[in-house]
């Protein structure tokens, strides 16, 4: 993990595979922040879905039982949202590092849909 400090703030960039510990280990809330076309395609089991042009950051949950771990496509929104918080006043924040590009490269599974049928479908790579 990379870590930043932005003023009294910790920024954090996760790898993938911190990523899917995190999420093993229940440790962790994935956000989205993609559109929510992007995310009714294909999205990261158990991901909530903040699309960017909705940030609010007074409406992430608290980081009192798990960590907030921001993603998107290849990492760009969710570096810009993660610094957003930031200068919201969140002490805390992270995002993943090449985003749900680097999440499909690295084979890890993922809610899809099934285009015969547009039902979303578990990918296991």
């Amino acid at each position: 993990m990379k870590t930043e400090t932005t003023g009294d703030a910790t920024f954090e960039t996760w790898t993938v595979e911190e990523v899917a510990k995190g999420i093993a280990d229940h440790a962790i809330v994935v956000i989205d922040v993609r559109t929510p076309q992007e995310y009714m395609l294909e999205h990261i089991e158990g991901a909530l879905l903040m699309p960017l042009a909705f940030f609010k950051a007074d409406a992430l949950p608290s980081q009192s039982d798990k960590r907030i771990v921001f993603h998107c496509g290849s990492g760009v929104r969710s570096e810009k949202v993660s610094r957003a918080a930031i200068d919201a006043g969140i002490k805390q924040i992270a995002h993943m590092e090449g985003g749900f590009g680097a999440w499909k490269a690295a084979k890890k599974p993922h809610i899809g849909t099934d285009m015969a049928t547009g039902a979303p479908r578990r990918v296991n790579n």
